[in-house]
């Protein structure tokens, strides 16, 4: 049994090809599929329906995944509390944090909870929603932190992820005083957030069943708030921007309300966790909060 071919299991379950899949673990598909194969012997069940369209997880592979997932954390977790014990590596935590969380809110942040926790080093890892959620699911953090709402559920499995709310936000619809004041709300350019983006996720539920009152025409899309703030900047649409990133903007003017404060998103930022434990140093960062 090795280490890798759970990886490789997990990557299988998530891309659903054996080509994305390789790719993403940047090894040939032969070789990936070998290595699949050995993890399939070693477990002496098959793990995966494969069809010309894809690949799907048999009973059995729906069965270990989130155990897989979870033992994978774990030992990459030990491994780290080994060398912080052995002196081999400064007691260094780790953060994944949204963009627009990492330019704006992070570093205030952390200056004010850091207090007294036994940390000589922090590590950001700033990437979009979904790309912290895999470093979360992977065990390469073990913090992650982003903006949430209530109404819309997290892909986190609810049973191993737990998370306190750390914060505040808003979210408000954008644009340039450039923008003609003479184009009806409906039809506003609008500057959209890819599937990729926790934000995007939220503005879809917010806009979900308003296309009869507010029909706006996707004219971009990025999963970067900083990419759709200098799109408005730039006259080009309305962009749904975190308050806290577009402060500044609106402050000076060169940014106004598109629509008004019914339109507006209340956001809470939260930071997560895995339930199993984490490394000493996390567990009283944690507890301190």
């Amino acid at each position: 049994m090795e280490l890798v071919w759970l990886e490789d299991f997990i990557a299988l379950a998530e891309q659903g090809s054996f080509v994305r899949a390789a790719d993403a673990r940047h090894i040939t598909q032969p070789a990936f599929s070998r290595r699949i194969r050995s993890l399939e012997q070693w477990m002496g069940v098959s793990l995966f329906v494969r069809t010309p369209q894809g690949t799907t997880l048999t009973e059995a592979g729906r069965h270990i995944l989130t155990d897989a997932s979870e033992a994978t954390s774990r030992l990459y977790r030990l491994r780290t509390e080994a060398q912080e014990v052995a002196g081999h590596m400064a007691k260094t935590l780790p953060f994944a944090a949204t963009h627009s969380l990492s330019f704006t809110f992070f570093p205030r942040w952390i200056r004010q909870v850091d207090n007294g926790a036994p940390i000589e080093a922090i590590r950001l890892h700033s990437d979009s929603m979904a790309g912290c959620e895999k470093l979360l699911v992977h065990g390469d953090v073990p913090f992650l932190l982003c903006h949430r709402h209530p109404a819309v559920p997290s892909p986190l499995a609810p049973g191993l992820f737990i998370s306190k709310q750390v914060g505040e936000d808003t979210l408000v619809a954008l644009m340039s005083p450039s923008v003609s004041q003479e184009i009806p709300s409906h039809q506003l350019p609008y500057l959209a957030y890819t599937e990729a983006s926790g934000l995007g996720r939220i503005v879809a539920h917010r806009l979900y069943g308003k296309a009869a009152v507010l029909a706006l025409k996707p004219q971009f899309s990025s999963h970067l708030a900083a990419v759709l703030m200098s799109m408005a900047l730039e006259g080009k649409g309305v962009a749904w921007l975190p308050k806290s990133l577009a402060e500044q903007e609106v402050g000076d003017g060169r940014l106004v309300r598109a629509l008004d404060e019914s339109w507006d998103v209340t956001l809470q930022i939260h930071l997560t966790r895995p339930v199993a434990p984490l490394s000493a140093a996390a567990e009283v960062f944690w507890n301190k909060l």
